[in-house]
């Protein structure tokens, strides 16, 4: 008795299936993630603009930008301070063992003391404002945004970017510097105390082979630094913020997509800094 031959499932069919499930993914995220940097360049380059025009004419929204301020620092200034004192003691620790196996231990205080002004202040800085400052401006954007309140205003001719944008950035720029600066301080404080009374290390040497290493340039790339990380936090958060849709889920959404990326884009940009200045600016030694 011959059997009846059942059809097999059409090749092509398969095919097109994974043909369009790839041509979607491609649209869903290498595409998307292009027309988003592409948004986050537009708006970064228009509110750097108007910040510049306004301040010269006067329009600036300074009592915005103070509250603003205010906020980002009552935000950021405690967990700053606290994971800046580990990290700097972790380092100090990390260098100071390695100092005493190459009998270099003299050493140690540049290498803590560098590493800290150079990299750990700033880097420390953008992503704990990230994470505090950036995902609360996104929220805060994201749920004006789904209430109207963004169509609203400018329905009246009011400039978001110009009301909202500009005072945030310019806010976060600012704190970002000056936080910069306080974990500079905090941080050596820490590497110094850590060596000096936890690994037995003299004062009068962690303190001069730093000042023989550290120059006035490193201070100079880390405050570059501080401003260029805090205008990627901002426009980043602002960017989510302002195009957040799916109500309050897509609010949720915005914000954790606002941190990682601005975490990756820090990331990205601090290993060009320092490739950067490591090729123009060569160090001499003693």
């Amino acid at each position: 008795m011959k059997l009846d031959e059942t059809p097999l499932p059409a090749a092509p069919a398969a095919a097109t299936e994974i043909r369009e499930w790839t041509t979607g993914y491609l649209q869903r995220h290498p595409a998307a993630s292009l027309r988003t940097v592409g948004r986050q360049v537009v708006l970064g380059r228009s509110a750097v603009r108007y910040l510049v025009t306004d301040i010269a004419r006067r329009r600036f929204p300074f009592d915005e930008f103070v509250a603003q301020a205010a906020f980002m620092v009552k935000t950021s200034l405690l967990p700053t301070v606290a994971v800046a004192l580990p990290i700097s003691a972790t380092l100090s620790i990390q260098f100071g063992l390695l100092a005493g196996q190459v009998g270099a231990t003299a050493l140690a205080g540049a290498a803590s003391g560098l590493a800290v002004i150079r990299q750990s202040a700033p880097l420390v800085t953008a992503i704990l404002l990230a994470a505090a400052v950036g995902s609360a401006l996104c929220a805060d954007l994201g749920s004006r945004k789904i209430r109207d309140e963004i169509d609203a205003m400018e329905v009246m001719g009011v400039s978001v970017l110009r009301r909202l944008v500009v005072p945030r950035l310019a806010a976060c720029v600012v704190v970002a510097m000056a936080l910069t600066g306080l974990s500079c301080f905090v941080g050596f404080l820490s590497g110094y105390l850590f060596n000096v009374y936890v690994q037995n290390g003299t004062p009068g040497s962690y303190l001069a082979t730093f000042s023989s290493f550290a120059t006035a340039g490193d201070l100079y790339l880390s405050m570059i630094k501080a401003a260029v990380f805090g205008v990627i936090v901002a426009v980043i958060a602002c960017e989510k913020g302002l195009n957040t849709r799916g109500g309050p889920g897509g609010v949720a959404n915005s914000v954790n997509a606002a941190v990682v990326a601005s975490i990756i884009a820090l990331m990205v940009v601090n290993l060009g800094f320092t490739e950067m200045y490591t090729i123009l600016f060569p160090r001499t030694t003693l």
